[in-house]
Order: structure tokens, then sequence, then C-alpha cells
């Protein structure tokens, strides 16, 4: 059951460079885009958080907020589930271009994925 090469008229992608794929080029743009909203993600933590009060700063009673800021809580559960959805994605087309063994798997969307769904759990059990 073997085809004779002379017989098919396909394209032969398996020589075409990786810069010209186009499953490639969107994997690549919606993984840098995961990766800016986690950094969003963390800009918005920063913030959202409850401030360090220190050991000097008591002494001298200055005042900061003790719980989480419930409006940037919101946008930050928000951002990070986007990251969750953004990297199942990447790891769906990931795992449909990658096929042979030579194939590079990466690990970039599995890192994003699991640093955000683990950020998920600890803010889920922070707020419960």
């Amino acid at each position: 059951m073997e085809r004779n090469k002379a017989d098919w008229q396909g394209k032969n992608r398996r020589k075409t460079p990786i810069e010209n794929d186009t499953l490639y080029r969107t994997m690549v743009g919606v993984n840098i885009f995961g990766w800016a909203i986690f950094i969003a993600a963390l800009i918005v933590f920063h913030y959202a958080r409850p401030e360090f009060i220190s050991g000097v700063q008591d002494f001298w009673g200055v005042t900061g907020r003790q719980q989480w800021s419930a409006s940037l809580s919101t946008y930050l559960v928000g951002l990070l589930c986007c990251c969750v959805a953004l990297s199942v994605s990447v790891l769906v087309m990931k795992r449909k271009r990658t096929r042979r063994k030579n194939d590079h798997f990466g690990l970039n969307g599995l890192v994003l994925l699991l640093v955000a769904s683990l950020s998920l759990a600890i803010l889920y059990f922070e707020f419960n």
C-alpha cells in the first residue's frame, strides 16, 4: 500500500519554513499576547494586595489598607482566567502542529497555564 512519490500532487509541508506557517505565527502571537496579559495581571496584583506595614510604620502610626481591593481583585481574576484560556488555546494549537518526533513541543504555554492556574487557586483560597 505504499504510494509512488511521483503520483502525489499535494504540497510538501515538511519543506515549508516555519516562518511561513500561518498556524505557527498565530500560535506565537497568541502566546505573546497571553504573556502580556499575565504581566498586566502582575501589575494589577501589586495594586490589589494589602499594603505591607513595617514595624517602623506601625510604631509611627502610619495606616495602610489591610484587605484586598475588591474592584482590582475582580480584574485580577479576569486577567488570570484570560491567561488560562489563551494558554490552553496555545497548547491545543501546538498539539495540532507537533506531530513528528523532531518537532519541539515548547514550554511557554505550559508554564503560563501552570502559573496562572496556581495563582487562581491561591486567590480562591485567600478569599474563602
